[in-house]
């Protein structure tokens, strides 16, 4: 028996069903047709990941490049003391966002991250990434068909004396 706040006991066995016909809700949901995040048809883009130049995973993600936009906005520190979590953000105020993707040009592979942004959601993305040392952070933002780009260099610290 679990006890209450107010004394009364509750049965373990009513706990679980709760818990379960709450997860049959969301699973009921997913079964009428409410879209994930990720339609069935997106393809996880493997390649794009596996690449070493910036240029290659941009090209292998969206086939064209991007071009520098006041209306993507990165936010990163300019020092990192730990280069293991390096805390970044993107947001747009661009039409018609589809996706944000984060890259590090000295990183091994320097896509880090890709998100698909359903519509009617604000384009917005932040994350913890990994640098191997200091480099330029390139976010690049879909929005109606084109690409659009912002960078900032994040200088990586050892052992974070800044220097």
């Amino acid at each position: 028996m679990t006890k209450t706040n107010d004394g009364f006991a509750l049965p373990r066995r009513v706990i679980l069903q709760g818990v379960a016909s709450v997860a049959l809700v969301g699973l009921g949901k997913l079964a009428l047709g409410v879209a994930p995040a990720f339609a069935a048809n997106d393809k996880y883009p493997e390649e794009a990941f596996k690449q070493k130049s910036v240029d290659d995973a941009i090209k292998l993600l969206y086939g064209k490049t991007a071009e520098k936009s006041d209306k993507v906005k990165l936010d990163a520190p300019e020092i990192a003391e730990n280069g293991a979590v390096v805390p970044i953000a993107a947001s747009s105020t661009l039409a018609d966002v589809t996706s944000i993707s984060f890259l590090v040009a000295e990183n091994p592979n320097a896509l880090v991250a890709s998100y698909r942004i359903p519509a009617g959601t604000v384009p917005s993305v932040a994350n913890r990434i990994k640098m191997a040392k200091t480099s330029n952070v390139i976010v690049v933002v879909e929005a109606g068909g084109k690409l659009y780009s912002a960078t900032k260099e994040v200088k990586v610290t050892v052992g974070g004396c800044g220097g």
